[in-house]
Parts: structure tokens; C-alpha cells; sequence
């Protein structure tokens, strides 16, 4: 299994999860988004200035940009696969899959959700977001860091045949430590005048169109894997009974 078709294969299911991830913001989130901007209109009255882009324009920029977010993920994700199969080629390609995949949603999208939600359009200043872009990647670099400190501990452990009591709760405890290191990034302190509910439905909704993601690319990467093991097998035993 070369380095290129696993790659290959993570890119292809990138495609195919961005997609399934854009077609849920554009059905859910984008009419939240709809609603920030109305409400960004009317709060600055008839002085605030025409769109550059059209609300369809934007639509269509947005599955673009997803799809292609989502085709760099699944590289990244092919390459990081191709590490650990090289490691251990026995492994279950479904389930490795799947655990690679919690994982990246653990450590890009959920630990740092944590500390910076996603705020809708109209939060934020333009002062303060060049801070806001560094203190996000940092919080990104750190997710990153503790979900591989936390593999890395899962897998000693089990070399070591420690009690699964400790294998399960050490990772953990790794995880709960990289999120206490998440809350001393500084905050933007910007106001948000968004009201609540509609604030924390763009949330949740932007949380649920990154599971979607990351859940797509762990399904589709791992069902190419069982196929592509089961044409294995096949051949070999075809070639055996020859």
C-alpha cells in the first residue's frame, strides 16, 4: 500500500466529506448567518455599505472552500494514516480509521471549539484579528499536541500490558491537561452583540458541520480501506489456489 494511494484515497474522501459538511451549513448554518446579517443592517441603519459579494456568491464560495478544506484534510489525513499502517500493517482499516478520525475532530475542531467557539459574521474587530488567527492556531497546535501525547500514552500503556483502568483514564487525563493549557490562551475580549440563541445556534451548527467532516472522512477513507483490503485477500487467495 503505497504512501501516494493512501494520500489518494484520503483526498477523495476529503471531497466527498467536505461536501456532505458545506450541504449542512448551507441548509442550517447559513440561515443563521442570514439572521447575524440582518441584524447587522439594522443595528447600522441606513449607513452601512452594499455587500461586496452576493449572499449567492457567498453560497457558492462556501462549498468551494469547504470541499477544498476538506480535499487538505484528507492528504494530511492519507499521509498520517500511511505513518501508522507503516508501523503496524495489521491493523483494521475500518477502525483505525475511525480512531484517527475522532481523533482530528478531538484535536482541530472539538478542544479548541472549547476555548474559541466560532462566532458569526459581524463578531470580532478588525484590530483584533490578526490575535485572534494566532491564538486560534495555537489552540489547533495545542489540540494536535495532546491528541498525539495521548496515543502515544494509549499505545505504551498497552505494550506494557498496564490494567485497563490506567490505559483508559492516563489518555484521558492527557486530554483534560491539554485543555487546561487551552484556557491560558488570551482572549480576543472583543463585545459580542449577537443575541444568545442565535449565537450559540451558529455554534453548535458550525461544531455539527465539522463532525460531519471529519465523521465523513473517517467513514468513506475507512470503507475504501476494507475494499481495498478485501481485493487483497482476494488475490491471494486466488493466487494460491492457482
Amino acid at each position: 500500500m503505497s504512501l501516494l494511494s493512501l494520500m489518494g484515497r484520503g483526498g477523495l474522501a476529503g471531497v466527498c466529506a467536505g461536501a456532505a459538511s458545506a450541504l449542512v451549513s448551507l441548509v442550517l448554518a447559513e440561515p443563521v448567518i442570514d439572521r447575524a446579517i440582518e441584524l447587522e443592517h439594522a443595528s447600522a441603519g441606513a449607513g452601512h455599505g452594499a455587500e461586496l459579494f452576493s449572499r449567492d456568491t457567498q453560497y457558492a464560495g462556501l462549498l468551494v472552500s469547504v470541499v477544498l478544506t476538506g480535499m487538505a484534510i484528507g492528504l494530511l489525513f492519507g499521509l498520517v494514516y500511511a505513518v501508522l499502517h507503516r508501523r503496524d500493517p495489521a491493523a483494521d482499516p475500518w477502525g483505525r480509521s475511525l480512531r484517527l478520525a475522532g481523533a482530528g475532530f478531538l484535536g482541530v475542531s472539538l478542544l479548541p471549539f472549547l476555548r474559541f467557539p466560532t462566532n458569526p459574521p459581524g463578531v470580532g474587530s478588525e484590530a483584533t484579528q490578526q490575535a485572534r488567527t494566532v491564538t486560534w492556531l495555537a489552540a489547533i497546535a495545542i489540540g494536535l499536541a495532546t491528541m498525539s501525547a495521548a496515543g502515544l500514552l494509549a499505545q505504551r500503556l498497552a505494550q506494557r500490558g498496564a490494567a485497563l483502568p490506567v490505559r483508559h483514564l492516563a489518555p484521558v487525563g492527557v486530554v483534560v491537561l491539554g485543555l487546561a493549557l487551552l484556557f491560558l490562551l488570551p482572549s480576543s475580549g472583543d463585545p459580542i452583540g449577537t443575541p444568545a440563541d442565535l449565537l450559540w445556534s451558529f455554534r453548535v451548527l458550525s461544531l455539527l458541520a465539522s463532525a460531519v467532516l471529519w465523521a465523513g472522512l473517517g467513514v468513506g477513507f475507512g470503507l475504501a480501506g476494507l475494499r481495498a483490503a478485501t481485493a487483497a485477500d482476494a488475490a491471494v487467495a486466488t493466487r494460491a489456489a492457482v
